[in-house]
């Protein structure tokens, strides 16, 4: 299997002392109460003062959107010019949230004590917010807002994003997701017969959408689908491309007309760990707001996917895997089936044990203060068909690092592309090659006057570095070398004749 894009992979708050004398008043006691003036206080146990809790802002309201039917691929081709017809209507009705298990908040700080009332901190934010605000479902935002330092901008009113029907037990992941489900949306693309849905993540607010190239050109089927995106709170725009990336499944799309967004709030996939707590939100079968847990499995992996938006090989060349077809195939939306592929791609990618299931393309994945970590994108298939089909989640799937995600679509936003480094080789896993006793990329050979060879790389030297990630075969090399721009310097360490060197090289640019 060829790699994508011509790649062939080349390459703790202390405890509170229980008040027993004077029971505190209920959360809705504390609501309906008038606000106490600057410096006034309730009495405590001992007689002494203490500052009423601040009440949050009015005004917020939290919502919920609809969800827009069947989900589906796509993969990335040119920008499409502005389609004419109607745009593809939600399907069914706003739906409930589930619940789901607690992520610790960030630093893993202890859980806070809880009042003789018997709810913690955050639900006392959460029910406070939600009886000034007037909605069930919108204290959840501002307890988000208020953990994490967020921006407090009102959303328009609509359904609910997020349900807190018991305020006592609430969690975490529910500050979690009122915070980045705003931020999430769904999107459906069609082509004639085809059709089906992805997530995207609002970007900011003019209106830019980052998803899945394969979500708005349904696995490379089409370059002029019909786009419509419905937000969280319920709202349908339509939507054109601004540009794809194949290289890394990556498009952003822009809506039009549309007002009062909530961007997302990108964070560092540089400074993650293997156990940190992760959530993952998008539209799994065209379930919009859909909010799953987890955690990162692992980090600095790397897989090569078949994709039908690959352009044909122009770049290093990287031997195709062995052993049959690859377990990974993105995680197409209900009813669409992944088309043959001739080509494939090599992006690296982080796993978590996070549900994510067809649909969930584009989506977000975030970590525990709800910043953006990593775009959906794959999942794997237990029984190893890249066909996919309406396979679930068996706990591996995959998404680009925000770091990556962040570069490329600044790239594709200010001038309609992105660029990929070139290292100028061909390379294949060193296991595969007899006398080797390391894993790493070897360099079946080297490109006359390419960036390997003009940073004194020679055929036969086994790549096992890359800028400090561990390169373990063809694929993690050529992953590695495409998630940087053009023109980008790398440290490289490599093996040969016995003995470990290094070498920086300045990429070349794929495909010119």
């Amino acid at each position: 299997m060829s790699d994508h894009q011509g790649d062939r992979p080349e390459e703790n708050v202390p405890a509170q002392t229980p008040e027993t004398s004077t029971p505190h008043p209920t959360p809705a006691a504390e609501a309906a109460a008038p606000a106490a003036p600057t410096g006034a206080g309730t009495p405590d146990s001992a007689g002494a003062t203490r500052p009423a809790p601040p009440l949050p802002p009015a005004g917020w309201q939290a919502q919920r959107p609809p969800y827009t039917g069947t989900p589906q691929p796509a993969y990335g081709v040119p920008p499409r010019p502005e389609y004419a017809g109607q745009p593809a209507q939600p399907g069914a009705a706003f739906g409930a949230t589930a619940t789901h298990p607690t992520v610790p908040l960030a630093d893993s700080a202890p859980a806070p004590a809880r009042r003789s009332g018997g709810a913690g901190k955050v639900a006392a934010l959460i029910v406070a917010a939600a009886l000034v605000g007037g909605g069930a479902g919108l204290g959840g935002a501002y307890a988000g807002v208020q953990l994490w330092g967020g921006t407090t901008s009102s959303p328009a009113a609509g359904p609910q994003t997020v349900t807190v029907n018991n305020p006592d037990s609430v969690t975490a992941t529910s500050a979690i997701a009122a915070k980045v489900v705003p931020s999430v949306v769904t999107i459906s693309a069609s082509s004639g017969s085809g059709g089906g849905t992805g997530s995207g993540v609002v970007l900011n607010d003019e209106g830019y959408v980052l998803t899945n190239t394969h979500v708005v050109t349904l696995d490379g089927q089409t370059g002029d689908a019909q786009l419509s995106v419905t937000t969280s709170d319920g709202r349908v725009f339509e939507a054109t491309i601004v540009g794809t990336d194949p290289t890394y499944d990556l498009a952003v799309i822009k809506l039009e007309g549309a007002t009062n967004l909530t961007p997302i709030e990108w964070g560092d996939s540089d400074k993650l760990n293997v156990g940190d707590a992760t959530v993952a939100v998008g539209a799994p079968l065209g379930l919009s707001n859909t909010v799953t847990t987890g955690i990162v499995s692992a980090l600095n992996r790397s897989i090569q996917v078949a994709s039908s938006a690959a352009p044909e090989g122009n770049g290093d060349q990287q031997a195709p895997e062995q052993g049959g077809e690859s377990p990974f195939f993105f995680d197409f939306g209900q009813g669409q089936q992944q088309q043959q592929a001739t080509e494939s791609i090599s992006i690296a990618v982080i796993q978590t044990d996070a549900a994510i299931n067809p649909g969930n393309s584009g989506g977000a994945l975030v970590n525990s203060e709800g910043k953006l970590i990593g775009i959906n994108v794959a999942i794997a298939s237990a029984g190893g068909s890249s066909s996919g089909g309406q396979s679930g989640s068996i706990g591996v799937g995959f998404s680009i690092p925000s770091d990556i995600a962040q570069r490329v679509s600044q790239e594709i936003i200010e001038n309609g592309s992105a660029t990929h480094g070139l290292l100028g080789a061909s390379v294949q896993p060193a296991s595969s090659v007899q006398g080797t006793d390391i894993a790493g990329a070897y360099l079946a050979d080297v490109s006359q006057g390419g960036a390997a060879q003009q940073a004194g790389l020679r055929k036969g030297d086994i790549v096992t570095e890359f800028n400090g990630k561990p390169i373990t075969d063809a694929t993690d090399l050529t992953a590695q070398v495409r998630a940087l721009a053009a023109g980008s310097e790398a440290k490289i360490t490599y093996v040969r004749g016995g003995s470990s060197e290094t070498a920086t090289v300045t990429l070349g640019e794929l495909g010119s």
